[in-house]
């Protein structure tokens, strides 16, 4: 058996990794590639954020605010660093890029990636307003929380442990988003901006999981990287911000 086969069984039945040194060269760059994406989408995320800040209705908003961003610099930070031990040129992520871009507003790129990095689609497209923050934030709040807890169970067991102290900061983050928007659906008229940005963000958010039946994914199980089909957190997200949104609205028609 060659020593290929024989890693593949391992993580097929659950096995680690715990340093670079043992790491093949297949696994490396699967590896990398997902590492890549998620410190990329969070550098990109908070840059989109951090210019809505001074547009919270309240300094506890704005505070709140400050500390997602803050936080969201710091866990690229923790996965940059788990980069940097194979290698990566972690010093190009500190300025070199320019992170708060973003396309026009009604450019339709579905899950393509665009310009120099591996952000997901959705941290492409610009965010307007305070309402409009809050419910990206919400909504791809809730969709990280799926992502980071497939990443919390990588075979890389240095991942999965920051990705573990990550999950509960993107947990804080979800429920601060919640707050806020619930808070915005109490004020007059807000149900009707509320809407508009689901309507906008939603197809966004969801094309952040992927194609269904992905051939990627597959790829990604059998190394041990990924574990949840595709279209399986997909569903479990639709169901959730269902949830969230049905439950928003009947709240603010008892009033």
């Amino acid at each position: 058996m060659s020593e290929d086969m024989e890693l593949a069984d391992y993580l097929a039945k659950g096995g680690k990794l715990t340093s670079p040194a043992n790491v093949p060269a297949r696994y490396r760059a699967e590896l990398m590639r997902l590492m890549a994406s998620f410190v990329d989408s969070e550098l990109a995320g908070a840059a989109g954020f951090a210019d809505r800040i001074n547009e919270a209705p309240g300094l506890s908003q704005r505070a709140a605010a400050a500390r997602i961003v803050a936080e969201k610099f710091e866990n690229a930070a923790k996965v940059l660093a788990v980069m940097g031990d194979f290698g990566a040129d972690t010093r190009r992520y500190a300025a070199q890029h320019p992170w708060a871009a973003r396309m026009p507003r009604d450019a339709d790129i579905g899950q393509t990636r665009q310009g120099g990095d591996m952000r997901l689609s959705v941290f492409h497209s610009p965010i307007t307003d305070w309402t409009d923050s809050v419910v990206m934030n919400v909504l791809m709040g809730k969709a990280s929380l799926l992502q980071i807890e497939e990443l919390a169970r990588a075979s890389y067991q240095p991942l999965a442990e920051v990705m573990r102290e990550i999950l509960a900061i993107e947990t804080r983050h979800a429920t601060s988003g919640i707050a806020a928007l619930k808070a915005l659906a109490g004020e007059p008229g807000a149900m009707a901006a509320i809407q508009t940005a689901y309507a906008y963000w939603h197809p966004r958010v969801a094309a952040s999981f992927g194609a269904a039946r992905s051939s990627r994914f597959e790829a990604l199980a059998r190394l041990g990287l990924r574990h949840t089909p595709n279209e399986a957190l997909a569903a479990r997200w639709q169901q959730d911000v269902a949830d969230l949104f049905t439950d928003l609205g009947q709240a603010r028609a008892a009033d």
